[in-house]
């Protein structure tokens, strides 16, 4: 009986998984308690000022900027902009205690998005029971978010309807007000 051996296909492919889970290790710690470390806050200043000129980054990657509801001054941070059924969205990768989304719900879901200009937004939060599909876009849209939810892309519906309540959801829409 011959043993078989694992090809060239199967090594790379092994390297690979093994990469991503080293890739996404390095983004929890980043993250570590559910906040941004100091070399996750830098690198966040760095993204948002390159997503909100809009050059070296993917359409969907804008700065969002929103009031802090302590300071009163505009935070700025990176985001990625998930389209689902026609619809935009913000999604916290970091759960319910993110601080955007404490400030967003302190300004009434006014904010502003950049990329190569100024859109005030009004984002509208999503109820638990809707926001599946759309936690689901999500992780299609912010491969740097994969690490940070506990579920796989490609899962079913099912799936992400159990985590639906830890994972806030914002509907983008226009601010028309003054």
């Amino acid at each position: 009986m011959t043993q078989r051996t694992a090809g060239p296909e199967s090594q790379a492919d092994t390297g690979h998984r093994s990469l991503i889970r080293r890739l996404y290790w390095v983004k929890r710690w980043m993250y570590r308690g559910g906040r941004p470390q100091r070399l996750a806050k830098a690198l966040n200043r760095l993204w948002a000022m390159a997503f909100s000129s809009g050059r070296l980054s993917p359409g969907n990657a804008m700065t969002l900027e929103v009031r802090g509801r302590r300071t009163g001054r505009t935070i700025a941070f990176p985001v990625v902009v998930a389209n689902h059924e026609g619809q935009r969205y913000l999604v916290s990768m970091l759960g319910e205690n993110a601080n955007w989304v404490h400030n967003v719900r302190a300004a009434h879901g006014r904010a502003v998005l950049r990329r190569k200009g100024a859109e005030p937004v009004r984002l509208i939060e999503v109820p638990v029971a809707a926001r599946a599909p759309i936690l689901r876009s999500y992780l299609d849209a912010a491969p740097g978010a994969r690490p940070h939810l506990p579920v796989d892309r490609h899962d079913p519906l099912e799936a992400f309807a159990r985590i639906a309540a830890d994972y806030p959801a914002f509907r983008i829409v226009p601010d028309t007000a003054d």
